[in-house]
């Protein structure tokens, strides 16, 4: 929420036509309807009817004044896609991405890392120490970890290559 109020603040205070996200459709469901170029309406408003077909590659980014766009370039990427851009361009990346022992309780199915107070602990929870990763950080500490031994570039791309997680 707070990432959004910010963008909008942005957008509207320097008058920007668009901004530039690095979101994927295959990161979540909500994602999978967004275009490449996304048309938000008046006020910033996403409106699944007012978004304009993609035909091959073919893009309209035209906007009327009381629109905005966001425009995702690396939409139809996959997370192996990336972490193969990654390997070939040697880019650095955080840490937290790669497998370490680190302190988590288990939520569900999800493993959520307890490294401060921002996550509280409930029904007596104790962290334990298990060997995960991060496939993405957008919303950390929140996002959930994945067990994992991959340790390296390499290790990553043949983890996400052999499993789908």
């Amino acid at each position: 929420v707070m990432k959004t109020v910010a963008l909008r603040q942005a957008l509207d205070s320097y008058g920007f036509d668009a901004a530039i996200g690095g979101s994927r459709r295959d990161e979540e469901k909500s994602r999978a309807k967004e275009r490449l170029f996304s048309v938000r309406e008046a006020g910033h408003r996403w409106d699944p009817r007012a978004q304009r077909p993609e035909l091959w590659r073919t893009y309209n980014p035209r906007i009327r004044p009381d629109q905005s766009m966001r425009v995702f370039p690396i939409s139809d990427w996959t997370e192996l896609d990336i972490w193969s851009y990654i390997q070939l361009h040697n880019i650095p990346v955080n840490p937290l991405y790669f497998a370490k022992e680190r302190p988590v309780v288990k939520r569900g199915e999800q493993l959520i890392m307890i490294d401060d107070d921002r996550y509280p602990l409930i029904n007596n929870e104790k962290p334990e120490m298990k060997k995960i990763r991060f496939r993405t950080l957008g919303c950390y500490p929140l996002t959930a970890g994945v067990e994992s031994d991959a340790i390296t570039l390499e290790q990553v791309v043949a983890e996400v290559m052999a499993v789908k997680l």
